[in-house]
This record gives C-alpha cells, sequence and structure tokens, in this order.
C-alpha cells in the first residue's frame, strides 16, 4: 500500500482532468492523476475539431497530445491505471486501482468522463470487433471501400460521418428521432461529401451477419416497416454513459447517472469530492467546458483545503 497522502487525486486523462492536474500544480497541490489512457472520448473520435479557441482546425489525437505534453510539464505524478473504488478514509479518502493499488488523498476530482452508449440490440455483443465499433479514429481505416452505417443523428454521428468519407464507400447515417440534431454547418458537410445518406426515423432492430457483420435491420418508425441495410460496419453514436461506477454510494447522482454538482464549485454533495466534465450533470458536455470545469474543480479543491487546514 502506498502510504503517501496527496492533497488531491484526479480520476481520468481527458481534457477536464488534464486541465484539473495543470492548475492543482499550479496552486503547488500534491498532484496524483490516475488514468487508463490519455484522451478521453476526445482522444477516441478523433475527428476535426474547429471550436477549440486557439485553434482553427486540429484533431481529437493531435490536441490532447498538447493537453499531455503541458500536463508533464508540472509537477503531477501520474500512475496509468483505472480506479474501481473510492471510499471515505479518515478525514480524506482511499483510492484503489484495478491493479491492486491504493492511494489516500485529502480531496479527489473526478474526471472520469463517459463511455459510449451501446445499442443494446441482438446481434451487438457478437460484432463487436467484427463490424461493430465506437471508435472511428481506432477502427475508421479497416472499413476502406466498405459500406457504412453510423448510427446516430447528433453532432456526434455526422462528425463521424464526415471523418470516414476518406475510407468508405457509401455511408449511411440512422437517426432514431425525426429531427436531425446535428448543428447546421456539420449538416451542410455531409451533404457536400455526395456519399453519406441520411434516414431519419429509424429505429435499429437488430445486426446481421456471418463471420462479420452484412447487414442491420431498422424499423421505420413512422409506418412500422423492417428495411435491411447491406453495410459491412457499424459505427455507434448514440451518446454516452458516465464512467462513475466507482464511486456509487458516495455522492449524488440524477436520473441520468450523471453526479450533480454546484456549479459553481464543481463540489460533490460530499465534502472534498470535486466533478469535472463529462460526468457531472452540467448540460454542454463540450471539450472547452470540460477543461474549464478541470480547471475551477482544481481552484476549488485549494480553497477547501485552504479553509480545512
Amino acid at each position: 500500500m502506498d502510504k503517501e497522502i496527496y492533497d488531491v487525486v484526479i480520476v481520468g486523462g481527458g481534457p477536464a482532468g488534464l486541465s484539473a492536474g495543470v492548475y492543482t500544480a499550479r496552486q503547488r497541490l500534491k498532484t496524483l492523476l490516475i488514468t487508463k489512457s490519455f484522451g478521453g472520448q476526445m482522444a477516441r473520435k478523433a475527428v476535426d475539431i474547429e471550436n477549440y479557441l486557439g485553434f482553427e482546425k486540429i484533431s481529437g489525437s493531435e490536441l490532447i497530445k498538447k493537453f499531455e505534453k503541458h500536463l508533464k510539464q508540472r509537477k503531477v505524478d501520474i500512475e496509468m491505471d483505472s480506479v474501481v473504488k473510492v471510499k471515505q478514509s479518515g478525514k480524506g479518502f482511499s483510492i484503489l486501482t484495478a491493479a491492486k493499488k491504493q492511494f489516500q488523498a485529502k480531496a479527489v476530482i473526478v474526471a472520469s468522463g463517459a463511455d459510449p452508449r451501446p445499442l443494446e440490440v441482438p446481434g451487438e455483443k457478437e460484432y463487436i470487433g467484427r463490424g461493430i465499433s465506437y471508435c472511428v479514429a481506432c477502427d475508421g481505416p479497416l472499413y476502406s471501400d466498405k459500406d457504412i452505417a453510423v448510427i446516430g443523428g447528433g453532432n456526434a454521428g455526422f462528425e463521424a460521418a464526415i471523418s470516414l468519407i476518406n475510407f468508405a464507400k457509401k455511408i449511411y447515417i440512422l437517426e432514431h428521432g425525426s429531427v436531425i440534431k446535428a448543428d447546421e454547418e456539420n449538416q451542410a458537410k455531409v451533404k457536400k461529401t455526395g456519399k453519406i445518406t441520411v434516414v431519419t426515423s429509424a429505429a435499429v432492430k437488430k445486426v446481421e451477419g456471418g463471420k462479420f457483420v452484412e447487414s442491420i435491420v431498422y424499423q421505420d418508425r413512422p409506418s412500422k416497416k423492417l428495411n435491411t441495410l447491406k453495410v459491412q460496419g457499424v459505427f455507434v453514436e448514440i451518446g454516452s454513459q458516465p464512467a462513475t461506477s466507482f464511486i456509487k454510494g458516495l455522492v449524488e447522482f440524477n436520473e441520468k447517472d450523471e453526479i450533480v454538482v454546484n456549479p459553481k464549485t464543481g463540489h460533490t454533495s460530499t465534502a472534498g469530492i470535486f466533478v469535472a466534465g463529462d460526468a457531472d450533470d452540467v448540460p454542454y458536455k463540450q471539450i472547452i467546458i470540460a477543461a474549464g470545469e478541470g480547471a475551477k474543480a482544481a481552484l476549488s479543491v485549494a480553497n477547501y483545503l485552504e479553509k480545512t487546514k
């Protein structure tokens, strides 16, 4: 067991966690950041980012490398592992990792983000890695000259489809609702490609195939008619679910399984635990907002520790 007591342990290596780390280091707080990998959803998607101030256009993977480099210039301990449990211990907290390491901290910043939300239809689990994917950046090049379906008509789905045009032969975007939710700018980009078809009111019912995915079956919701699309790849972009199981029972959650926070400070219902990024109940999930929330949580931790000396 590591008996060293940190001022703060940050859980997560996405924009919220890395920003928090830079700021806690600037506040001269003894900091440990625990993450299985750097980047979170931003690195997995790695589509072109055009709305992060200072970068007119940059990929998610490039931006996260800059964040990581910036953090490593600061005095922050880094543990490449995943957290499985946080519990109260004395006046602080005990943090247990998957590698069975244990760390002690006076405060915790939860910046664990969110995991891709599954379709939960027959055939999905069976074809993960054999045609079903949740990461365009990881798997897009594997589908060169293939027909692909992207499930989800929000910005994530449209951006995924746009990033796939360099590989795929034909792309379908399936949106469950009757109205497209993506920004007008993304919709305009999709129209310009000439190789993306958008299908609304489409409820995916199952994934079919042999050794690999060969088709998906969806229902046209108004007519109830079942349709089959011959595709060799399916990218699921229907949102995400907070990666917060390690802190269940310790803080307050909302109906979406997001951690409830004080939006002014990032403080949770438990003294000493703060949240930043996609794991909290702030409605807007954006990279720049996550980074700002990380900074806010870090400053709040510094203020909390000063008051509790």
